[in-house]
């Protein structure tokens, strides 16, 4: 025999899935629905009972971000990190895996009922940014990067990041016998980046196996930014952050004396006329029509002396662009340009891309992010979801959703006595991150990850 009853709860409209397998609706703000086949019964899980679980533990979340922040790792760097998240996964009973993509840790949480599986990530990486906050757990860690010492921040809040996944992995597996499917909490070195390695980060966790046993059917992340008040939630469908090529242009002439500089070929000269060469990529050889792109040069090197004109320029950049048929346009156009100008002159110029070792566009699944606004809008409060901006940063969480469906939204934490238009920005040494926009994060990634559980089939 199949029953039906309700209950008052706090949910958004979605599906519960019953202990036989079947699907209930459960519509509005008001109502939880429970099925029951025999004596096998499972309520949908309540929106009152993850709000309780996420205030009890906000003290915690705060005190597992202070002890991060002041505890920063660099890039492929992240052992103690890893060994403290672990640790508290290991706590709460799951199966953890470490050492996943360098240090990265996997938890695995299996509900009480069979459904799909869900993954929730956080980066752990810091960077090489001497901190100067002020604050009473403010990072003095110093190490060597590039042959040089430097003082080691969380200056892009990955451990508000790690600190909220903590707290979402405490509520759920509080709620583990009342889950219909499996919960894969990733926490991810190295986003910011390895450069040159051919791989790093998420392309990294995927190629050694994050995505598979169990194979995941979704997956969600978030970033906390400056530029949003705090608890604010933003986001977008479609894309949302850049891809981010690393650009090399050699342009090779023939040394001579400056004063007679028809005696050889100028590289000098080349690359200045390059740089102005390839800003047409973007005004007039591709179309960007709703999809903004960006070709920039940060670094110009060559010669030795004033009254030597050499023989080598070397310069590098990078390119943004948000559509993957408008990136393929800039490789080929902005190495196409290099070239012909370089040859103009009777120089040549040899144009690196490195799309191998760059980040793809971080594009919303459209459908998956139409499905978790009212989640979102119910963990922000009424009037705290906002629309996304177009970000010309870049994040290597896209390399997760090329592979499954994904959804990636901000969380604004800017204290209220500053503004967030003149906040220091994400990766400034004056950084700052609220801790009272923490538990809105725990209660958006507790509520993504149920509300895929309970709606899908």
């Amino acid at each position: 025999m199949v029953g039906l009853a309700v209950r008052e709860s706090k949910q958004t409209a979605g599906f519960g899935l019953a202990g036989d397998g079947s699907v209930a609706f459960h519509s509005g703000m008001k109502y939880a629905w429970l099925l029951w086949c025999g004596s096998l019964a499972a309520w949908a899980i309540d929106g009152d009972e993850v709000a309780t679980r996420v205030a009890a533990i906000e003290p915690q979340v705060t005190a597992w971000r202070h002890h991060l922040h002041a505890h920063p790792e660099l890039s492929d760097a992240e052992e103690q990190t890893a060994a403290y998240v672990a640790a508290h996964l290991q706590r709460l009973g799951m199966e953890v895996t470490t050492g996943v993509g360098g240090h990265g840790v996997v938890g695995v949480l299996r509900g009480g009922q069979p459904g799909p599986v869900v993954a929730l990530r956080a980066d752990m990486d810091g960077l090489p940014v001497t901190e100067q906050t002020g604050l009473p757990y403010a990072s003095t860690v110093r190490t060597l990067y590039n042959g040089s010492e430097v003082g080691v921040m969380h200056a892009c809040g990955h451990d508000a990041h790690m600190a909220i996944l903590l707290g979402a992995a405490e509520v759920l597996a509080g709620l583990r016998d009342e889950l219909p499917g499996t919960v894969k909490f990733i926490f991810q070195p190295a986003e910011e980046g390895a450069w040159p390695a051919e791989t790093w980060g998420a392309k990294r966790m995927i190629a050694e196996g994050v995505l598979e046993t169990p194979k995941v059917d979704a997956i969600f992340g978030l970033h906390v930014w400056s530029s949003l008040p705090s608890g604010v939630i933003a986001v977008r469908p479609g894309p949302v952050m850049a891809s981010s090529d690393f650009l090399r242009i050699t342009v090779t002439g023939e040394q001579t004396h400056a004063a007679a500089p028809w005696a050889g070929i100028d590289p000098i000269t080349v690359s200045a006329q390059i740089i102005l060469g390839v800003q047409t990529v973007a005004s007039r050889q591709v179309r960007i029509l709703g999809s903004p792109s960006i070709v920039s040069i940060g670094t110009i090197d060559g010669g030795d002396r004033n009254n030597i004109i050499p023989d080598q320029v070397v310069m590098t950049g990078t390119i943004r662009t948000f559509d993957p048929e408008v990136r393929a346009a800039y490789h080929e156009k902005v190495t196409r340009t290099a070239e012909r100008i370089a040859e103009a002159s009777g120089a040549k110029a040899e144009v690196y891309i490195g799309a191998d070792t760059g980040y793809a566009a971080t594009i919303n699944d459209v459908a998956l992010t139409e499905r978790m606004m009212p989640v979102l809008q119910e963990a922000a409060g009424e009037g705290r979801l906002v629309t996304a901006d177009l970000t010309t940063g870049s994040e290597d969480f896209s390399f997760f959703q090329e592979k499954v469906p994904g959804l990636f939204f901000f969380l604004g934490v800017t204290p209220p006595e500053m503004d967030p238009d003149t906040a220091p920005a994400n990766h400034s040494p004056r950084f700052v991150v609220d801790d009272d926009a923490l538990a809105t994060g725990v209660r958006a990634m507790v509520g993504v990850a149920v509300d895929y559980l309970q709606g899908t089939e």
